[in-house]
């Protein structure tokens, strides 16, 4: 009898922190009590770490056993301290080397025949067991390769309680059990669809280039048909491959929400399109005992796209104004304060009024004036501010469509390499600069060395003055000003990409 020691990893959001196990065994009437703020699903260890040791060769103590999770501030969530807690108790009773559980990390929930049940948020555990120092975990079987995916790391893949004890020196015979794997997934296909596709829009086809290459939000306003969800669509298909920083960030996320990994980390930038329905907390994360991240947090380096954006609740709209400015998801609780990734892309699309029909030729609006304002109004003046780029997408016309059947397109292959030039010209001009995209750009750069030619800013300017604009949005279309400089080849803005940018900016309003 004695103290046991593991280690473990607490997950606040895409942060970990190593925890201390310590298990204590004594003599007296049989109990077992776990300290350091347990939830809910980790104080239910208790009947699953016993089941798991009797069923695994091993006698469960029969005294009081006492488990501390160090350090006891820090609010502990999930089953995956399961494997942790069992070898320290094994440690403590000498059934296991203590020495060797105490250098490893152990991450897995157990079940009660002593098999080990594959958990979510495995990865970013891993790479915090790497932060602080681990060079060996220990994980389910059927986390093995998603663990792997951290470099540097020894990464010990076990099916069962039995196999782990074993690793770390327990005199047993080897039991063969099979190992408890994720449920199969389908990857989802490439449904993204080709830029080419997008017929009789060209300023549509351009914005959304334009977009791509600025990391710019947008807005699309059309009646019902015009394009809108199509034009959105094609925007994640042109947008080059995600940097190894952001591979690892995306597939954090990943796997903290419970989606699969696979053997390599994500390579293209991920596409959320909630429902209208969806509350605040299923946009920015959140629910009660464990924070999980919600679909802007998912979204981060690739796109957010709520279509029908005023059927949305208007707080859960809201809720996007902070993290639009930041790139950062807080979410705070009593207990503790989670934090996500959120440098996403939003594109909204709307259609004019409730009925869609709204200043459509030939289709007549049975929408009052005051519907129409309220509907919307439901966007936000804040909210739209934030946005850089408002199109109008009307409906094609037949004529439109002849003559763009024999107009030249342009494919997603072209619009990418197009996209990536403009992106590439930035990254060289804000070299040494903390951002890389020009939408990152902060105002005082914008308003300074990063500021136009002599005399491009007249119409920004008077813009102001009259309070068209607001400071926010005068910095917003410098910033389009670049990115459309970039995309013509241009080494600084000038009148022409300032007007072009006021346009895209205002073409909605």
């Amino acid at each position: 009898m004695g103290v046991g020691r593991a280690h473990a990893v607490a997950l606040l959001g895409l942060d970990g922190a190593p925890v201390e196990l310590e298990a204590d065994t004594a003599s007296g009437l049989p109990a077992f009590v776990l300290v350091g703020l347990p939830d809910t699903a980790l104080g239910e260890a208790k009947a699953r770490v016993r089941s798991a040791i009797g069923n695994s060769g091993f006698a469960f103590p029969s005294g009081r056993v006492t488990v501390n999770l160090s350090p006891a501030s820090l609010p502990k969530t999930g089953a995956a301290f399961d494997l942790g807690i069992a070898m320290a108790l094994l440690a403590a009773e000498g059934w296991v080397d203590p020495t060797s559980v105490t250098g490893v990390v152990h991450l897995g929930e157990l079940g009660l025949d002593g098999r080990l049940r594959p958990c979510r948020g495995i990865l970013p555990m891993v790479l915090a067991a790497e932060r602080a120092g681990f060079d060996t975990v220990i994980v389910p079987a059927g986390n093995t390769d998603e663990a792997s995916l951290v470099p540097g790391v020894r990464v010990v893949g076990v099916a069962s309680l039995r196999d782990a004890a074993i690793w770390h020196g327990a005199e047993l015979e080897p039991v063969e059990v099979e190992p408890l794997v994720p449920a199969a997934v389908a990857e989802a296909g490439d449904d993204s669809g080709d830029l080419a596709e997008v017929v009789g829009n060209r300023d549509a086809v351009e914005a959304v280039q334009v977009a791509a290459a600025g990391g710019h939000h947008m807005f699309l306003l059309g009646p019902p048909g015009a394009g809108k969800t199509m034009i959105a669509s094609r925007l994640p298909g042109i947008l080059p491959d995600l940097d190894e920083r952001a591979a690892i960030e995306v597939s954090s996320i990943r796997s903290l929400a419970g989606l699969p990994v696979g053997r390599s980390l994500a390579t293209r930038p991920p596409l959320e399109a909630p429902h209208h329905s969806a509350s605040p907390a299923a946009i920015v994360g959140g629910g009660s005992g464990v924070i999980r991240p919600g679909a802007a947090a998912r979204a981060a380096h690739g796109i957010l796209f709520l279509d029908e954006a005023p059927e949305f609740a208007p707080s859960a709209l809201d809720c996007l104004r902070q993290p639009l400015e930041s790139g950062v998801i807080t979410i705070s609780r009593a207990a503790a304060t989670a934090s996500f990734p959120a440098r996403f892309q939003l594109v909204l699309a709307a259609n004019p009024c409730p009925c869609g029909n709204a200043g459509v030729r030939d289709a007549e609006c049975t929408c009052t004036p005051f519907a129409r304002r309220r509907y919307l109004g439901r966007l936000s003046g804040p909210l739209l501010d934030r946005v850089d780029i408002r199109l109008d997408v009307p409906r094609v016309t037949a004529a439109q469509l002849r003559v763009a059947t024999d107009a030249p397109t342009t494919t997603s292959a072209a619009a990418r390499a197009r996209v990536q030039e403009a992106r590439s010209r930035a990254a060289r001009r804000l070299a040494g600069k903390p951002w890389r995209l020009n939408a990152h750009a902060p105002g005082t750069w914008l308003r300074n060395e990063g500021a136009p030619g002599s005399g491009a800013t007249a119409a920004l300017d008077r813009a102001l003055e009259r309070g068209a604009l607001t400071m926010r949005g005068y910095d917003r279309a410098l910033r389009l000003a670049w990115t459309l400089a970039d995309l013509d080849g241009i080494d600084r803005p000038g009148l022409d990409h300032v007007g072009r940018a006021l346009y895209l900016r205002k073409a909605a309003a």
